[in-house]
């Protein structure tokens, strides 16, 4: 019973000195600093009527971004379409220049004289103000 009791105790040491051992070599224990890890417990943000109306206005602007990125999409599909209408209306009213070129030609019809340009000046329009030379004081 003695020895049955040595061998228990021989045991018990034995694991006990691994223990002891293996403390400062286990990992994390060489750390020379210290975490604190804290559980915050506490009631939801309150959130006040300010806030409830900034999130609300927010969320009616990101709207009106989305439905204005959507139309500006439409718009341009559109002006495309446009475009390429123009385009075509645009050739087919060089055809028909032509066409009227060539029969005023066979016709004799001389073409009229070009435009005047209205930003130049005219022989008859009234000459420009004249400053009067300034006066020198004091000679």
């Amino acid at each position: 019973m003695r020895s049955n009791r040595r061998v228990v105790v021989a045991i018990a040491g034995a694991v006990v000195g691994m223990i002891v051992l293996a403390l400062p070599t286990s990992v994390g224990q060489n750390q020379r600093n210290y975490e604190v890890q804290t559980r915050v417990y506490a009631t939801p943000e309150y959130r006040t009527d300010t806030t409830r109306a900034i999130d609300a206005y927010e969320r009616v602007m990101e709207r009106y971004m989305d439905a204005t990125e959507q139309n500006f999409a439409l718009m341009a599909a559109d002006i495309g379409a446009v475009a390429v209408r123009l385009e075509a209306i645009d050739a087919g009213l060089a055809k028909l220049d032509a066409r009227l070129e060539r029969i005023e030609r066979h016709l004799g019809i001389l073409p009229p004289a070009p435009a005047a340009d209205p930003n130049v000046a005219s022989p008859s329009s009234p000459t420009p103000l004249r400053l009067p030379p300034p006066r020198s004081y004091g000679q």
